[in-house]
């Protein structure tokens, strides 16, 4: 029932970090600078959606603590694409 409540603007934000990820990975794999933008959308569609689900609801009680740990690593591997991908940026491997 939590999930099938959720707001319009909390599912687009999810969509976008999703799809955001999918293209900046294309991205690397393609050797695009624009994949540092593809990939700090998704950060920024992925803010909207942990603000919505564990400040604005109580989705810790309704999802457990499991969903913190694993929402967690989502982040940590975002942002280290994020920033794996500026730095290739920088060294002139994406172009």
């Amino acid at each position: 029932e939590y999930f099938y409540n959720f707001p319009a603007w909390t599912v687009a934000a999810w969509a976008i970090a999703v799809w955001g990820a999918l293209l900046g990975s294309v991205a690397l794999l393609l050797r695009k600078a624009w994949a540092v933008w593809a990939f700090g959308i998704s950060i920024a569609g992925m803010a909207i959606t942990t603000i919505h689900n564990f400040v604005l609801t109580d989705g810790v009680a309704i999802m457990g603590s499991e969903a913190v740990a694993f929402s967690a690593v989502i982040w940590v591997i975002a942002l280290f694409l994020f920033f794996y991908a500026r730095a290739m940026t920088k060294r002139g491997v994406l172009a």
